[in-house]
């Protein structure tokens, strides 16, 4: 299991009163996925450049797809461009990915959009594994993530705990771009709000 296949997994058992915008999943996908390559030796950080390193078969589809994407010419990608670049529809991709694998099925022939009709997760070692943190290096960088997508502690606090800096400079980046998201949804709702009024008028 790969850090972002067990926040997917996480993110979907989620009580549905605790919605998760699926643009900021796909940001934080693609950090897990960030960190995932870091610690394989597949990317290094050179300041906020990622450097990609050999190519490493991980066994997994999406974190394999993940590092044939790396930008391999300098000036190398940096972490908030590649999250924006990599992280465009990730979130769906990987239910998709899960529903291949049989740990998740849609109810009533809905397809994956969150906030709607939401998957049903199977009850599965994976499931079980992701939910109970029992990869003990994953547990504090899962919380980082979370926090960053929205939900969970503050994310200055899920930072504390981590030891990596290069982890660290992912996931802040993470942080960043998820609320720079936000940023663009108030600023589009505001302008449609104003377009409505004039139109009223």
């Amino acid at each position: 299991m790969t850090t972002a296949r067990d926040l997917a997994l996480i993110t979907l058992g989620m009580p549905t009163d605790l919605p998760v915008a699926q643009g900021a999943l796909s940001l934080a996908l693609a950090g897990a996925e960030a960190v995932d390559l870091l610690e394989n030796g597949a990317l290094s950080l050179d300041g906020d450049r990622m450097v990609p390193g050999p190519r490493v078969a991980t066994g997994d589809r999406l974190l394999d797809q993940a590092d044939a994407s790396l930008t391999r010419r300098e000036p190398y990608e940096t972490v908030d461009d590649r999250l924006w670049r990599r992280g465009s529809e990730l979130a769906a991709a990987y239910v998709d990915d899960l529903e291949r694998a049989g740990l998740l099925t849609h109810p009533r022939g809905h397809r994956f959009w969150l906030g709607s009709a939401r998957p049903v997760l199977a009850d599965s070692q994976a499931r079980r594994g992701a939910e109970g943190g029992t990869q003990v290096v994953r547990r504090p960088r899962l919380a980082a993530l979370l926090a960053a997508a929205g939900i969970g502690a503050d994310p200055a606090e899920a930072y504390e705990s981590l030891d990596a800096d290069a982890v660290t400079t992912a996931l802040a980046a993470v942080g960043g771009a998820v609320t720079q998201l936000e940023a663009i949804r108030l600023r589009h709702d505001n302008e449609n709000a104003a377009f409505d009024n004039v139109w009223r008028g």
